[in-house]
């Protein structure tokens, strides 16, 4: 007969105030209770991932339906139906409506004014579905509607929306818009674009009709980026001729943060004190005459230092360096990272589509091509390129009409030029360039020499092609390609056979280091001097280093990755002209050889999370 279990021993088994006990069936399906510890199999913990999910779209599917809606938002005439509880959840808002003492949170309809209808049914839409879409035909309605609800994830995304969409036209608009809606880092973000920018800024509608109080703000900024004080005046001008009747009152409140001082003479005399509004202002006469002062009385400049005599110091956009593709643990990879030298963080973006090893990699317009390459299986003849403001790569671009791996790719003249590699079959003397507006590559003279593993640099208006191997043995030997001949001819070779070297201009030289020759990695280093034909040798590297990157990153020459003989390397090394050294300058994420390097311009914005041009998902 069963074994009954007394109400008290229950108690003790499910409060674990003795040893617990383990439950199991008998044969007959009664319950019987041992004293034995419980294993892993007496518990079964779950937690669904699917479940908030599943959640969501079932009360979507309910509100669309009009089930169980306990409110109705109407906005203008539209009625949106929807439940308390997810909009209370969502928004700092609507819970303050609903559960507070407010009038709205007795009612079953509810009017809001002042804000958009098609905005606010995507931010309900996105209550539900955790999906919206920021476009340029939303965002301006989509922000205040956001900020209304304290929907702060998506003001976020549209922030980051406006950010992309920065340029010099609509920048003053954008920052009125963020300062508006006291969205901060929007407004920092624009403001330093407009600093950055300000010489064609300068040029658009949107500065001419800007407020006085605006207007100075942006000239009074240390980090102006202009070429001369001079561009300042005639910005100012030209915001005053605008309109002369209603803003010649304000002549002297903005020239006073025009840093006059810092005006050459023959224009503070020629143009600003001979400009006939200047001369009828007071208060702008003093302003002209202590630039005067200070320019003809240079024994007394320290006394006369102030905000006017202090030399504006923009904020450059710095370079960094991307590494792409390569040879890793035994084969390609289609991994990108990038390299600020400014934080020495190297940093994962978006990998190519195809791995590829012997890849070449230059830029042209502001984005990064990868040509040709070796995937581990098979010679390649495609091209991806990389734009870093969406972190995207795109397939679109002709194929080369050769494969190609172990090439050399260089940027002349606005062509993008693959040079040599193998195809598999053969090594290869032949050449192509790109045309980006043509999307078409066509074939120039082919290389005097068959060059694999060969390095191209761009130098004077000649294309070198340096080193590499001929399919037999490593060669120094060099020749450059003139495209207004289209005629390769040699010049002084190296003095050490290098193949899969790394190549860069520097200072006006070429730097040829590492590589392999014919029995050996290297880790010497030489450079080509065009004046007089000639090579000479710097100082070696730290590592021997086949296969490595080469590139020149806010004025200092990195070598990236490559082979030392034993190992693939992730390190990285900097060298120094003025004391003939290379150091050592971390580590990249993945070891590299025969992966492509490029260097860009940093983004526009700062601190900016990749997102699609046209949309934000």
């Amino acid at each position: 007969m069963p074994l009954e279990i007394p109400i008290q021993t229950i108690d003790t088994v499910w409060g674990w105030a003795s040893a617990p006990l383990r439950l199991a069936a008998n044969r007959m399906g009664d319950v019987l209770i041992s004293d034995r510890p419980p294993s892993p199999a007496s518990r079964l913990s779950h937690t669904s991932e699917k479940h908030p999910r599943v959640t969501l779209q079932e009360l979507n599917v309910l509100r669309r339906h009009r089930e169980l809606c306990d409110v109705v938002i109407n906005v203008k005439g539209r009625k949106i139906f929807a439940h308390r509880v997810i909009l209370s959840a969502c928004s700092p808002y609507f819970r303050a409506m609903f559960t507070g003492e407010l009038e709205e949170s007795r009612q079953t309809e509810v009017t809001i004014c002042d804000i958009d209808e098609n905005a606010m049914e995507l931010l309900i839409d996105f209550c539900y579905t955790s999906h919206i879409v920021v476009e340029e035909s939303n965002v301006q309605p989509l922000l205040p509607a956001a900020c209304l609800l304290q929907l702060a994830e998506i003001q976020d995304i549209c922030c980051e929306f406006l950010k992309r969409q920065l340029d010099p036209e609509n920048c003053l608009g954008i920052r009125a818009f963020a300062d508006t809606h006291s969205c901060r880092e929007l407004l920092r973000i624009a403001d330093k674009f407009t600093q950055h920018n300000f010489q064609e800024v300068m040029e658009s509608e949107e500065f001419l009709l800007l407020p006085v109080g605006q207007l100075v703000d942006i000239i009074c900024s240390d980090e102006l980026n202009v070429r001369s004080e001079e561009q300042v005046f005639n910005a100012v001008m030209a915001w005053l001729k605008y309109n002369v009747a209603d803003r010649r009152q304000h002549l002297a409140q903005v020239l006073q943060h025009v840093r006059m001082p810092l005006l050459s003479p023959k224009f503070l005399v020629g143009t600003v004190g001979s400009d006939l509004l200047v001369r009828s202002d007071e208060a702008c006469r003093d302003l002209v005459d202590e630039a005067k002062n200070y320019l003809l009385l240079p024994q007394e400049r320290p006394l006369m230092q102030g905000p006017r005599t202090r030399p504006r110091k923009p904020t450059r956009r710095g370079e960094v360096l991307f590494a792409v593709g390569g040879w890793c643990s035994g084969d390609a990879i289609a991994s990108v990272e990038r390299f600020d030298p400014e934080t020495a963080d190297w940093k994962m973006v978006a990998p190519m589509s195809k791995r590829r090893c012997g890849v070449g990699v230059a830029v042209l317009n502001d984005l990064l091509y990868a040509v040709g390459g070796h995937d581990g299986q098979s010679y390649l003849n495609s091209i991806e390129r990389y734009d870093p403001q969406t972190n995207q790569w795109s397939c679109d671009v002709a194929p080369t009409t050769s494969c190609r791996t172990s090439v050399g790719v260089a940027v002349l003249d606005g062509f993008l030029y693959a040079v040599g590699g193998q195809d598999g079959v053969q090594c290869l003397n032949h050449v192509e360039r790109y045309d980006p507006k043509e999307n078409k590559w066509s074939k120039v003279a082919p290389m005097t020499t068959r060059r694999l593993g060969v390095a191209v640099a761009v130098l004077g208006g000649y294309l070198y092609a340096i080193g590499g191997s001929d399919g037999q043995c490593p060669l120094n030997t060099v020749e450059r390609y003139d495209p207004r001949q289209n005629k390769w001819c040699a010049v002084s070779p190296m003095s050490t056979r290098r193949k899969h070297l790394g190549c860069a201009v520097f200072n006006n030289f070429i730097y040829a280091v590492g590589g392999r020759d014919d029995c050996m990695e290297l880790s010497s280093a030489e450079r080509y001097n065009p004046h007089t034909n000639s090579w000479s040798p710097i100082v070696a590297m730290t590592s021997r280093r086949s296969g490595v990157g080469l590139a020149v990153v806010n004025g200092q020459l990195y070598a990236v990755g490559g082979f030392d003989g034993t190992a693939y390397l992730k390190t990285i090394e900097v060298y120094d002209p003025e004391t003939n050294q290379w150091r050592l300058c971390g580590c990249m994420n993945y070891r590299r050889l025969g992966g492509g390097v490029g260097v860009m311009r940093a983004p526009q914005t700062e601190n900016y999370m990749w997102i699609r041009k046209d949309s934000v998902v």
